[in-house]
């Protein structure tokens, strides 16, 4: 499934030049990592330099998780190198989806890029597909048919599976980000990378928390805000596949395609977006990720049920009118 950044800072003043008052000192990085942007502020008592940090954090995890490096970690178990012993990271990524993945009932699957691939939603090229060739293909589909050893060696019961963390270690690489933040002391900041977020404290600069905008999805070419809210010492992950629809011949509605990682089967979906907050960002990534790929339904039950997520979902509804779905701590986030 492909994944947009459908969440943007507020303009007004982010990106002014470092100032020092009593409130702090503005740190600002940017730049590009994990195929995307990221853009981080800190506020500290005295100017820091964070960028050597930043570059270490984004090479571990690329070194551990890309699936674009040859020589990374998670590319060498792909092209069946069993002696690989995964790091710290991989084992807490690789924990944390199994937890999704069966708190989900499977609709957060890493290993589903196999079907989004031959269904030709992916960067590979589509193949013609039958019920055949699914069932054929649903034997390398499964975050169940892999596992951790004692020695943290990576077990598949077929060797042709592929792992892709793409849709998780992203807000896994902000976590990490903060994590080496808190490490420095720093009390106020906010990650942003590829439209993912972390906000710690506030900004203390200008008194006041940090806000961020959450995009319009049916907005195609002139990007504008749906809603703001504040964040707070939470995380905020975004999904969306709203600009990859068909049109149903009978009824005229406009339907997005997701794969289902148990049937194998593309599906109607209503859903045009799913924004998710949570304690980390890995999870919240995670979540809006497996949100798309089900029915609307079973994301409400889903939500209901889960006390530690908060979400904001966009979808259509059975006449096509778009419709806003808030959970209550979702709503009192939102800027008036």
């Amino acid at each position: 499934m492909r994944r947009y950044i459908i969440v943007m800072f507020l303009a007004i003043g982010l990106f002014q030049s470092c100032k020092e008052n009593s409130n702090g000192v503005r740190n600002e990085n940017a730049g590009g990592a994990l195929g995307t942007s990221y853009s981080i502020i800190s506020i500290t008592p005295d100017k820091m330099d964070l960028q050597q940090d930043i570059d270490s954090v984004f090479a571990v995890i690329n070194h551990s998780l890309s699936t674009y490096i040859p020589e990374s970690d998670i590319s060498r178990i792909n092209n069946g190198d069993s002696t690989v012993i995964v790091d710290k990271m991989f084992k807490e990524v690789f924990d944390l989806s199994k937890t999704i993945h069966q708190e989900t009932n499977g609709f957060f699957d890493p290993t589903v890029g196999t079907l989004v691939n031959a269904w030709g939603f992916g960067p590979e090229q589509k193949i013609s597909m039958d019920s055949l060739k699914i069932d054929s293909l649903l034997n390398f589909v499964g975050l169940d048919k892999i596992t951790l050893d004692d020695n943290n060696h990576l077990i598949k019961t077929n060797p042709n599976i592929y792992l892709d963390f793409n849709a998780i270690a992203k807000g896994y690489s902000i976590d990490r980000l903060a994590a080496m933040l808190d490490a420095k002391g720093i009390d106020n900041y906010l990650i942003e990378v590829g439209g993912e977020l972390v906000a710690k404290g506030k900004n203390t600069i200008k008194n006041k928390s940090w806000v961020v905008g959450i995009d319009d999805p049916q907005m195609q070419v002139n990007r504008s805000s749906k809603i703001l809210i504040n964040l707070n010492d939470r995380a905020l992950a975004s999904s969306g596949n709203y600009r990859k629809f068909r049109i149903d011949e009978e009824t005229g509605k406009k339907f997005v395609h997701t794969v289902n990682p148990k049937t194998g089967f593309t599906q109607l979906s209503n859903t045009l977006a799913v924004t998710i907050l949570a304690d980390n960002c890995a999870t919240a990534d995670a979540y809006a990720t497996a949100f798309m790929a089900m029915d609307i339904d079973e994301a409400f039950r889903l939500i209901s049920k889960n006390k530690r997520l908060e979400a904001y979902i966009i979808y259509l509804d059975e006449n096509g009118n778009t419709r806003e779905y808030l959970t209550q701590g979702f709503k009192t986030l939102v800027v008036d």
